[in-house]
């Protein structure tokens, strides 16, 4: 090589020729963009899917700093119950199938790629109304430590109202 510079000794030991460390995601925006990250990887997550057909499965993918990931599946006529995250965000993602998402301004569903984001104490309902199973990706930060059931006592037009249980 014909070149008047040469480095001695080893250039990735200087700390500013290194790449920048991997950043972890801090914003809304980023945690949907790692979930889509790692829906697009169906390798890394398609052989852990297990359905049953007494309780929902979930398995914890992965944990970061102050966050977990989180796959679950759903055969039909599953659901969540009415419930929030606690002090938790967190970001839906449906990989498969179709769930639908029930609030109090009514359902919603949620098909394959759908994703939904949501604050602390935000209350909801996740349910495979459909007649095939599904698999979400779920990603909570902080992580989850809690999760608030409610009863739904009434529903009128798209008022729901609802009442810790």
């Amino acid at each position: 090589m014909n070149s008047d510079v040469q480095i001695a000794g080893d250039p990735l030991a200087i700390p500013h020729l290194l790449p920048p460390a991997p950043v972890h995601p801090a914003t809304v925006a980023e945690f949907a963009g790692l979930a889509r990250t790692i829906a697009a990887d169906r390798a890394n997550w398609a052989h852990l899917i297990e359905y049953d057909a007494t309780t929902r499965w979930y398995h914890r993918l992965r944990t970061g700093p102050g966050y977990e990931v989180w796959l679950l599946s759903w055969v039909p006529g599953q659901g969540s119950g009415m419930h929030d995250h606690g002090r938790s965000s967190g970001v839906l993602t449906v990989l498969e199938g179709e769930l639908t998402e029930r609030t109090a301004r009514g359902d919603r569903a949620l098909g394959s790629g759908a994703q939904r984001v949501f604050a602390p104490g935000y209350v909801h309902e996740v349910v495979n109304d459909a007649l095939t199973p599904a698999v979400s990706l779920h990603i909570y930060f902080p992580g989850l430590t809690e999760m608030t059931m409610h009863t739904a006592q009434c529903r009128t037009g798209d008022a729901l109202e609802n009442v810790p249980a």
